[in-house]
């Protein structure tokens, strides 16, 4: 039968996205379709004799008109075929095709002139993630045994390879199961994609600024003057077509002209011309584009559409964007030394690297950290983010030597969920200092493509803390951080040492590190008088303390007297000491000259130089943030999640039932939800729904009594002037007396909802539950359960995955923690119990998005376990529920809807 005029069925929208390739350069991914005949014949013919031997294992020159229909017109169920295009050419193709229920065969061919760039790696990721949304299991591959290129492609995917040979050909099969190892593998090609295509916007060999102008007080000759005077040692190109020269500088008409290559373009053209800007860029080949133009998404929806045009447009031609309506980017690098900005400032060489998106706000940054004395490795303001992010720059950061501290103000965040997997793990290895501004009102400036965020607040600070990201208050707060981070070493502890020659700032000092959790375990008041040699012996005992972690000086100076000695002296213990050493000199605020160790590396104030704050206050809070970090530094992760520990294919399967027969989604009926948690080992106590006091005496009978009768409705479960429990019946005439008295207070049995269940042993109530946020992914949270906790909202949240560490945390970190802990002598519960119910909850969240909530609000944890006494749970369809975590995708233009 001819099937060429049949409708073909729309292939989910979610799986068309931009990529980035191994060198950093951008590309369009998407299903094929029959309009793209043209196209694939033009690829087809590009490809060598070789590679479509490769392919097809004959000779096979050209493409038939069959073969193309074959190809172009899939169902994107048994048959789904990705290409991948650049420049508005196909430049590779990968399909996979069913052979047999569950199993499917893959293929690719990519142009020989493209091979090298991850582009079959790509493709298989995300064809692997179409077969698991359509129920696949397994992909098989026949590869002729000298075809090298493409067997090291599946065998370094991360999954489990198996092969034979037969009849020449060697055979593969694997299953696509995102396993910890194949993620693992996808990430790291991620990082280091990212990491390439920002490396060349600090390392440019050449800049071409596009609208350079003759005129001062213009943006175009401001660019010009602040690349040129800040010793930029690459080439500088002005591009005006009106103009012979600038600023010294031969103008050239366009990109287009300049005779040789060009990294990056800096842009300050009208909005409506940039996009003309692009394509010229293109043409010659330029790798990145800082946009400084206004006029986009900060202005409204047609302001909108424009920038989602210049992002796809540059996208498209592989380009990478800032901006646009950015500041710019700076490297301090005296081997570079670009100042690709509005900002006259360069910043002195240091050790942190900066991000910011607000350029107003990035000038008053760049002055700041100049007059604390901090310097910057590196700086980019990002402007209306629809490009490059700052996901983008903790991947760059992460491998960057000269980067040892990362600041970030952000606006708004466009992943958290990616900003969360990226910060946990380079935490590790450098300390990210933030300030997120909007926190309170959930808000963000025009121009941020952001979607709504369904957890509260409270989540995403979670969300900092749990990767291991120093959140503070406001921008003084930052820089307080960032300069301890920067010169001087991680705290080993809480213990804190104060030398000073004022005793009313020393009690300050010490009252400040009682209200944030330091213990003072030394204070030494040397007297107004105190000379040099007086504060080197105090400093040097508390330093030698075993005691002591950290120490804290005070310094203000008798009349008429420079503090220049002093200053030496706290200069050369800063120097020397394996503990931090903070100060407040003279009340100076920053790194202040007399303090500075000089750097081999040219920075202005080396390692081991002392900062300084005006207000003790200020210098114990910023100790507080480094002790925090450096606690979490050291508390190890624990052991992972074991997945063969649980059933994840029956709680699949039994998911896919229910949705199966409710394709809406529904509230989990509770025997459904019993054996869905059977799977993951929690047991939910059986209650048994009574209407009647023959049903709840029958119910007894049934349970061996010593039973409770409760109502459950929802209006009536934290109400606390309604007592909607009675317990330890044991007899038919009691559970008469209970029936009769909570009939009397409450009301109709059924509206109440009325159940019979067992007598739990005495507990602390608790409350586990979870939520499928649209932008988090899974979010868990937990505190104890009652009115007053739920009005005060005392709860921990956290981000699945959880280690053993996250789960310890939440249960220490409500406020009624101390309930669970002995509490005016109450036993101890059993918190081992307790961490293990969190984590498995996070775990079958973490596993499932077809969870759309799951609540544990009643479960009794007491000396020898925790009983789960009540539980609900709503499931929903899923489409394209993070798909991003199982394949690499960069950010949607404002106004999509893919995952980012």
């Amino acid at each position: 039968m001819d099937t060429s005029s049949a409708p073909i069925p729309a292939p989910p929208r979610h799986w068309e996205a931009d990529v980035l390739l191994r060198d950093g350069r951008s590309a369009h991914i998407r299903p094929i379709t029959p309009d793209d005949a043209e196209l694939l014949v033009e690829f087809y013919s590009r490809v060598s004799d070789q590679s479509k031997y490769y392919r097809f294992f004959s000779p096979m020159p050209q493409l038939s008109p069959r073969d193309v229909e074959r190809f172009t017109r899939v169902d994107h169920q048994d048959r789904v075929a990705f290409v991948l295009l650049l420049q508005q050419r196909m430049i590779a193709v990968g399909r996979y095709d069913l052979v047999r229920p569950g199993e499917a065969e893959v293929a690719f061919l990519v142009e020989d002139a493209h091979q090298g760039r991850g582009i079959a790696q790509l493709l298989l990721e995300h064809l692997a993630q179409a077969g698991r949304e359509r129920g696949l299991e397994k992909f098989v591959a026949e590869i002729l045994p000298d075809n090298s290129r493409m067997i090291q492609t599946f065998r370094d995917a991360g999954y489990r390879v198996a092969s034979e040979y037969e009849d020449g050909v060697l055979q593969l099969e694997f299953p696509i199961a995102p396993t910890d190892t194949a993620v693992g593998v996808m990430h790291g090609r991620e990082h280091r994609a990212e990491a390439a295509s920002i490396e060349r916007f600090f390392n440019p060999r050449s800049v071409a600024i596009v609208g350079a102008s003759r005129r001062q007080d213009t943006i175009g000759q401001t660019l010009v003057r602040n690349l040129v005077n800040g010793d930029f040692t690459g080439r500088v190109y002005a591009v005006n077509p009106t103009a012979g020269a600038v600023s010294g500088l031969p103008a050239y008409k366009s990109v287009s002209d300049i005779p040789d290559d060009v990294d990056v373009a800096i842009v300050a053209v009208p909005a409506d011309a940039v996009q003309d800007v692009v394509l010229d860029c293109a043409a010659k080949g330029v790798h990145g584009l800082v946009v400084i133009s206004s006029g986009f998404a900060e202005t409204g929806e047609e302001g909108r559409q424009r920038q989602r045009r210049l992002v796809g447009l540059s996208r498209s031609y592989g380009l990478r964007l800032i901006g646009p309506n950015c500041l710019g980017v700076i490297n301090t690098d005296p081997a570079v030394s670009v100042n690709a900005s509005l900002s006259s400032v360069m910043p002195p060489r240091g050790r942190a690297g900066f991000f910011c998106q607000s350029g107003a706000l990035g000038s008053a940054i760049l002055e700041k950290v100049q007059n604390r004395g901090l310097g910057l490795s590196t700086f980019v303001s990002a402007g209306n983010r629809a490009d490059v992010s700052g996901n983008d720059l903790l991947q760059y950061w992460e491998e960057d030597e000269s980067t040892e501290v990362v600041m970030m103000y952000l606006e708004s965040i466009g992943n958290p969920r990616k900003f969360s997997r990226i910060a946990r793990r380079v935490s590790l290895r450098k300390p990210i200092v933030a300030v997120r501004s909007g926190r309170t009102t959930q808000g963000v400036p025009m121009g941020h493509a952001v979607r709504k965020i369904a957890a509260p607040p409270q989540a995403v600070d979670a969300m900092f803390r749990q990767a291991g990201v120093i959140q503070v208050d406001a921008l003084e707060e930052m820089f307080d951080v960032a300069q301890l981070l920067a010169h001087q070493p991680l705290p080993r502890g809480r213990r804190v040492a104060i030398v000073g020659n004022s005793d009313a700032l020393g009690l300050l000092a010490a009252d400040a590190a009682a209200a944030v959790g330091l213990v003072v375990n030394k204070s030494v008041a040397l007297g107004a008088e105190a000379g040099a040699d007086d504060f080197e012996d105090a400093l040097d005992a508390a330093i030698d303390d075993p005691d002591v972690d950290s120490v804290v000086a005070v310094y203000i100076p008798p009349l008429n007297v420079s503090g220049e000695e002093v200053a030496n002296v706290l200069a050369a213990i800063g120097e020397q000491s394996d503990k931090p050493l903070v100060s407040t000199f003279l009340g100076v605020e920053g790194v202040p000259e007399l303090l500075r160790v000089p750097d081999v590396a040219g920075s202005t104030a080396g390692r081991g130089s002392v900062p300084s704050y005006p207000a003790v206050e200020a210098a114990v809070r910023a100790l507080a943030h480094v002790v925090e970090y450096a606690v979490w530094l050291r508390t190890p992760d624990g052991v992972p999640p074991d997945p063969d520990a649980v059933d994840q294919i029956g709680a699949r399967n039994l998911l896919n039932e229910l949705l199966a027969e409710h394709p809406d989604g529904l509230e989990v009926p509770t025997p459904a939800l019993r054996e869905l948690l059977a799977t993951y080992g929690i047991d939910l106590w059986t209650a048994h729904p009574v209407h009647t006091l023959d049903e709840a005496t029958a119910a007894a009978d049934e349970l061996g009594w010593d039973v409770v009768l409760k109502a459950t409705a929802e209006h009536l479960r934290e109400r606390p002037d309604l007592s909607h429990v009675w317990r330890n019946i044991d007899d038919r005439r009691e559970m008469a007396d209970a029936w009769q008295s909570l009939t009397t207070l409450i009301g109709d049995p059924v509206e109440s909802g009325f159940v019979v269940q067992k007598t739990s042993p005495v507990g602390v109530p608790v409350a586990v539950r979870s939520i499928e946020d649209p932008l988090f992914g899974p979010v868990v949270s937990f505190g104890i359960s009652g009115p007053i906790i739920e009005l005060l909202g005392d709860k921990a949240y956290r981000i699945p995955p959880l280690g053993e560490r996250d789960a310890a945390a939440m249960v220490r970190e409500v406020k009624s923690s101390p309930m669970l802990f002995g509490y005016r002598g109450s036993e101890v519960v059993d918190i081992g119990e307790v961490e293990w119910l969190i984590r498995r909850v996070a775990q079958l969240q973490n596993d499932h998005p077809q969870i759309s909530s799951l609540e544990l609000p009643l479960v009794l944890a007491g000396p020898h376990g925790a009983s789960v006494l009540t539980g609900h749970a709503r499931i929903d369809p899923v489409a394209d529920a993070r798909s991003d975590w199982f394949v690499r995708r960069l950010p949607s233009a404002p106004g999509d809807t893919i995952p980012s």
